[in-house]
């Protein structure tokens, strides 16, 4: 059977950005956030002069043809018209997160060889003393921070517009995404304009979009479900892209926006659910919901106060979402779905459809997406003309990761029911042996850690010990409330009673021996999670790991961490 999904030239990104630009110049495309308030709107006509201004003074440079330029910063709607004056030129955008280490940054500059790098949006600088090399050139975008670059602003100024319509290859590489390094240093994905154009067109068979929606953009934009949902869909479909201007404004960044599809991970949609009971206790709350007229009022006051009244489409993803919690959003109305994918294959993968599918999984493939499981590991293998050409530079990872037979290896373990519905059930390589010869699958027991409000990661450890445990890492609203002893008894409490619970849905040879309780933040910055803050077990193991034989000994359920 051959694939239904072509890619014709009118859907690459550049082609996109060129019909939206005649057929509808003044409609606003970006709205970002400038600070005290402020707000810059720019329509489909000035981001397409931007861009033609940007790629002609890229073009003048005469770097050869595909040659790397790198976008580093948080997102903003210059991040955006950047990428696309790097492909206009006809070169190849890098982006990278802000959050990286000198060390990190500099890896990825000098492995992609990056010509220049776009610096926008950054909370620290810190990085950039070390961590860009000698001959890379910087280009401050509009909110950068004070640094010493060519500005945007002043040389689209100075550039005619690029005139015509650049029409590349479907084929040709359009960027390279970085991993976020959990096993080691990041790996370069090598993605064309034709696997990112068919991924689109693949996942909106199934969840249709037009240019009447509205998307928020907070997630990083370095982050491939970000660059596809976002930057790849607004392209194709014309919708309007809002932008968030800082985690203390989120909430009304998000009520600005009132998006009509919005994707986050689990852990927010948990956040926005404690927060509704924090106002409102949950009894009361499904007291009020069960009240025919009162139940209608209550459910639109809670969406709208969330800015999410407007939202046709909502989506989790990165993790498991709790069972609890997609029936708690579908009971105000808001019916959550479930997306799977990774860097490798534009995250275009397998997504449940709303109200349909089965509870726990991520559903059903896209179309023209084909999955099996390796009946040895037990691996999650797929198939689509999104993948990957490969990683840069690496043939060794490459061949690991696709095989002699170009199906990508995921590296997860999962299950396809009869009805072709896939759950996964951890990671391969995170399986591990206890010393009573059991093997243990740490992430289902993460996700159900990581459900207590006061805990803003984990991790489930225990090869050769006797009976697992869990680090668990407060969130800085704990820290800061436990600063005396009778509120540090009351949080020991309640996360005794959290181990409680959660030991009670596992087998006996999965229950949790303790929780080693961390207060010193796990950061980008000093090791223990990447930028898009997965935790990096080999840190953690070779960080904590001298300590669990003695956390055990001491025969606690709770064991607080100093350092």
């Amino acid at each position: 059977m051959t694939d239904s999904i072509t890619v014709a030239p009118e859907d690459l990104p550049l082609a996109c950005l060129y019909r939206w630009e005649q057929s509808q110049g003044d409609r606003v495309y970006l709205t970002q956030p400038t600070g005290a308030g402020g707000l810059l709107d720019i329509t489909w006509h000035e981001a397409a002069d931007q861009v033609r201004r940007m790629a002609g003074w890229i073009a003048h440079q005469q770097w050869p043809a595909g040659s790397r330029i790198a976008i580093l910063g948080k997102n903003s709607a210059h991040w955006i018209l950047a990428d696309l004056a790097i492909l206009m030129a006809g070169h190849i955008s890098v982006p990278i997160y802000p959050t990286f280490s000198a060390e990190s940054l500099r890896y990825i500059l000098e492995h992609s060889e990056a010509r220049a790098c776009f610096v926008g949006k950054m909370d620290d600088v810190g990085s950039l003393a070390q961590g860009i090399p000698a001959g890379c050139m910087l280009l401050a975008l509009p909110l950068a921070p004070a640094i010493e670059a060519l500005q945007w602003e002043v040389l689209i100024a100075q550039q005619p517009p690029w005139q015509g319509a650049v029409a590349p290859d479907p084929d040709a590489v359009c960027t390279i995404i970085y991993t976020s390094g959990t096993t080691g240093k990041p790996k370069g994905v090598v993605h064309s304009y034709r696997s990112m154009a068919w991924g689109v067109t693949s996942a909106t068979r199934r969840v249709q979009m037009d240019s009447s929606d509205r998307y928020i953009s907070y997630l990083p934009l370095a982050h491939v479900a970000e660059r596809m949902l976002i930057e790849q869909a607004s392209l194709r479909y014309g919708g309007r892209v809002f932008f968030a201007e800082a985690l203390d404004t989120f909430v009304s960044d998000l009520q600005r926006a009132r998006p009509t599809i919005f994707f986050s991970v689990p852990r927010l949609w948990v956040k926005f659910q404690h927060g509704v009971h924090a106002k409102m206790p949950a009894a009361k709350l499904d007291r009020l919901l069960s009240l025919p007229l009162v139940g209608w009022f209550v459910r639109k006051k809670i969406l709208k106060g969330l800015g999410l009244d407007r939202c046709r489409l909502a989506a989790g993803g990165a993790a498991p979402m709790p069972h609890d919690v997609l029936n708690w959003y579908r009971r105000l109305g808001l019916d959550l779905i479930e997306v799977y994918g990774m860097t490798e294959n534009c995250g275009v993968s397998h997504s449940t459809l709303p109200g349909s599918d089965p509870v726990g999984t991520v559903g059903l493939p896209y179309e023209d997406v084909k999955c099996r499981i390796d009946p040895d590991s037990g691996e999650v293998q797929m198939h689509c003309q999104a993948l990957m050409q490969g990683y840069y530079r690496d043939p060794e990872q490459t061949t690991l990761a696709l095989g002699s037979d170009g199906w990508l290896r995921t590296g997860d373990k999962g299950a396809i029911d009869a009805q072709g519905y896939l759950r996964i059930t951890g990671r391969v390589k995170d399986i591990f042996k206890t010393s009573k010869g059991k093997y243990v699958a740490p992430a289902p027991i993460e996700d159900l850690l990581i459900m207590h409000d006061d805990i803003e990661a984990c991790t489930v450890t225990g090869a050769h010990l006797p009976q697992p445990l869990a680090l668990v890492m407060l969130s800085q609203d704990a820290v800061a409330r436990i600063q005396g002893d009778a509120e540090k008894l009351a949080l020991e409490e309640a996360l005794q009673c959290h181990l409680r619970d959660v030991n009670a849905q596992l087998e006996p040879h999965e229950r949790l021996d303790l929780l080693a309780v961390v207060q010193t933040a796990w950061t980008p910055e000093n090791g223990f999670v990447t930028p898009t803050l997965k935790v990096k077990r080999h840190r953690i193991e070779e960080y904590y790991g001298p300590h669990y034989a003695h956390w055990q000994k001491q025969g606690q359920p709770i064991v607080w961490v100093t350092g």
